[in-house]
C-alpha cells in the first residue's frame, strides 16, 4: 500500500502568501530535495562508470526531434528561433546517444534538461530533467540494465538519505518493499485481457492502442509495486522503435512505479532501410531524419536504450502527488517566473 503521509510541500496552486521562491527556502522538502537530486547525479555516474558506459556532453537544441508529429507521436516539439535559423529545444537526445554509441564500446548516457510543448499537469513537466542511455544489445538488455540503474539509485537513497526522506515522508517502506520484489513483466496485450478493453484504462485508434495513466495505476495495484509493461501496437509509439517478426508489436517497454510509468526503453532499427520503412509508416517525412537514416546506411548497429524522468521517479520517492512540487525553480511554459 502507498503511504499516505503528506509531504511538508504544500499541494501545487494552494495559495501562498510569500513567493514560491522564499516558500522553497523555508520549507525542509527543498533541502531533502536537493539532497535526492545531488546523490541521483552521483549515483548515476557510479553506475555507468561500473558498466564503462560514457557520459556524452551534448547541446540542448537539435533539428532532429524525437517525437515528431505523425502517428506515435506523445509530446509537441518546443520550436525556437537562433539567429535566424529555426531550431528546436531537445525533447530527448535519443538519437544522439545513438550517435555516441557508435563512438564507444559499451554505450553512453547524459542527464540534462528536456523540453516539451504540452501544458504542464500533476505528472507532466513541459521541462523537466532526464537521464538516457543507449547501449549496444537488444530490448532484453536494455530492460535488464534499465531495471538494474533504477534499482542501483533506490537502493543508494535507502542507504545514504534515509533520514531525510523519512522526515518529509514518514517512511521509507515502499522504497524497500520495491527493492525486495521482482518487477512484474506484461505485454500489452495480456494488460488489455486484464483490465479489459476500457475507454477508462485505454484509447483506442483505427490501428493501434495506447494506455491511460489510469491503466497503469490499475496494474500497479494489482501486480505492483513495479510493472514492465511491453510489446505496444507499433503504430502506437515512435518510428525509431523497432518491430518484432510480425511488424505489428514494438520492441518496447514502460516501467511503471508509482504515478505510473517513470521509464520507457525500446530497442532501435538496425539500418536504414528499416528507418525509412518505419517513417513511412508513421507518417513521418524523412528529410529532417536524413542524417539518421545515413548513420544507419553507412553505420548499422543494432542499440537499445531509456529515458528516466528524474522528477516522476522523486514522485515516487517522496510519496507526492504532483510533479510540478518538484522543480526547485519553477517553468512553465507561456509563464515568466523568479528567478
Amino acid at each position: 500500500m502507498p503511504l499516505t503521509v503528506k509531504t511538508t510541500a504544500p499541494e501545487y496552486g494552494s495559495p501562498i502568501s510569500d513567493p514560491r521562491y522564499l516558500t522553497v527556502l523555508k520549507d525542509p522538502f527543498y533541502r531533502c530535495l536537493v539532497d535526492l537530486q545531488d546523490l541521483i547525479s552521483y549515483e548515476t555516474a557510479a553506475f555507468w562508470r561500473s558498466r564503462n558506459v560514457r557520459s556524452v556532453h551534448l547541446p540542448v537544441t537539435t533539428g532532429s526531434i524525437s517525437s515528431p508529429m505523425g502517428l506515435g507521436s506523445d509530446s509537441l516539439p518546443v520550436q525556437v528561433d537562433l539567429f535566424g535559423v529555426p531550431v528546436y529545444l531537445a525533447d530527448s537526445m535519443q538519437f544522439m546517444l545513438e550517435y555516441g554509441c557508435r563512438l564507444t564500446d559499451s554505450g553512453c548516457y547524459y542527464l540534462m534538461p528536456s523540453f516539451r510543448g504540452e501544458d504542464t499537469d500533476a505528472t507532466h513537466l513541459s521541462q523537466f530533467f532526464h537521464s538516457e542511455a543507449e547501449i549496444p544489445g537488444s530490448l532484453g538488455d536494455v530492460i535488464e540494465t534499465a531495471d538494474a540503474y533504477i534499482r542501483h539509485l533506490a537502493s543508494a537513497i535507502v542507504s545514504e538519505l534515509a533520514d531525510p526522506v523519512r522526515q518529509v515522508v514518514g517512511g521509507t517502506e515502499h522504497i524497500e518493499k520495491f527493492l525486495a520484489s521482482p518487477t512484474t513483466p506484461m505485454t500489452f496485450d495480456e494488460a488489455v485481457d486484464e483490465l479489459g478493453a476500457s475507454p477508462e484504462f485505454f484509447e483506442f485508434h483505427d490501428e493501434w492502442r495506447t494506455i491511460k495513466r489510469a491503466g497503469e495505476r490499475r496494474l500497479l495495484e494489482h501486480y505492483g509495486p513495479a510493472v514492465w509493461l511491453s510489446h505496444f501496437d507499433h503504430l502506437s509509439v515512435p518510428f525509431y522503435q523497432a518491430a518484432d517478426a510480425s511488424g505489428q508489436k514494438a520492441l518496447n517497454a514502460d516501467f511503471l512505479l508509482g504515478p505510473g510509468e517513470v521509464m520507457g526503453c525500446g530497442e532501435r532499427h538496425l539500418g536504414g532501410a528499416e528507418v525509412r520503412a518505419a517513417l513511412t509508416q508513421h507518417h513521418v517525412a524523412e528529410e529532417e531524419y536524413a542524417w539518421y537514416v545515413g548513420m544507419k546506411d553507412h553505420h548499422p548497429l543494432r542499440t537499445s536504450g531509456f529515458g528516466m524522468g528524474v522528477e516522476r521517479f522523486l514522485m515516487w520517492v517522496l510519496n507526492h502527488s504532483d510533479i510540478r512540487d518538484l522543480q526547485l525553480v519553477e517553468r512553465i511554459n507561456g509563464v515568466v517566473t523568479a528567478p
